[in-house]
């Protein structure tokens, strides 16, 4: 599963070469490691080695961890894409060179401060819109979307070089890409064809145009099962 800027996941390490590269990143690389995706690449030759691709790299911070008899949870957050050159390691787990990813510099300043504004207003109706739906205790009070966006709008405290942190207005595009409460699986999976387009966007206004369809289409979803939730209590 891709993880992109923003985006918040608890891992569950119990592995031995998880655990190595969660000790690494704790102590020598400041809380600091790569996620990303292995596509299988599609060969001809039906006696060759399989091969894969990494493909949707993502710096990420580990926030929290727990210790747990067996391995640990790990709180982790996306911070900014990354495109990896090469690994240079295998064992005991991949290590790499990298560089950062960012979308291209727009001269269209005010027109995306304004498109900012308004995806951050769609939002908070989401939201305001999501808490109030009835869904299954284990789920968190505050919403993901909620989550990631706070996070967005802050400048992230992170100790690396700052070309691998994205704008206010990259990451709030990303904040906009996150499951809302109660998602049927047909959702979710539309939902991770979306954060894929995304990654590979580098125009600023693009996605958050493409965000701002998402989140209007998920109000109608929600006002509509809310509608539901209504007429069952009646």
């Amino acid at each position: 599963m891709v993880l992109i800027p923003s985006e918040s996941k608890t891992l569950h390490l119990y592995e031995a070469r998880y655990l190595a590269l969660l000790e690494e990143s704790l102590f020598r690389k400041k809380k600091l490691f790569v996620h990303f995706v292995l596509d299988p690449v599609i060969i001809s030759d039906p006696s060759a080695v399989s091969s894969f691709a990494a493909r949707y790299g993502c710096l990420v911070i580990i926030e929290k961890v727990d210790r747990l008899d067996v391995g640990a949870l790990v709180s982790i957050r996306g911070i900014g894409r990354v495109k990896i050159i090469e690994f240079v390691q295998a064992d005991p787990h991949l290590k790499g060179i990298v560089i950062p990813v960012q979308d291209n510099i727009s001269e269209c300043v005010s027109e995306i401060s304004s498109k900012v504004l308004e995806l951050k207003e769609a939002l908070y109706s989401l939201n305001s819109l999501e808490i109030k739906l009835k869904v299954p205790k284990e789920e968190l009070l505050q919403t993901c979307i909620v989550n990631s966006l706070m996070w967005a709008e802050k400048e992230p405290s992170v100790d690396c070089d700052e070309a691998f942190v994205p704008s206010l207005a990259e990451r709030i595009s990303f904040a906009a890409l996150q499951p809302v409460s109660g998602s049927t699986r047909s959702e979710l999976l539309e939902l991770q064809k979306e954060k894929l387009r995304a990654m590979d966007v580098l125009e600023t206004p693009e996605r958050i145009d493409d965000s701002l369809r998402l989140v209007r289409k998920s109000i109608s979803i929600v006002a509509a099962k809310l509608a539901i939730q209504s007429l069952e209590v009646k």
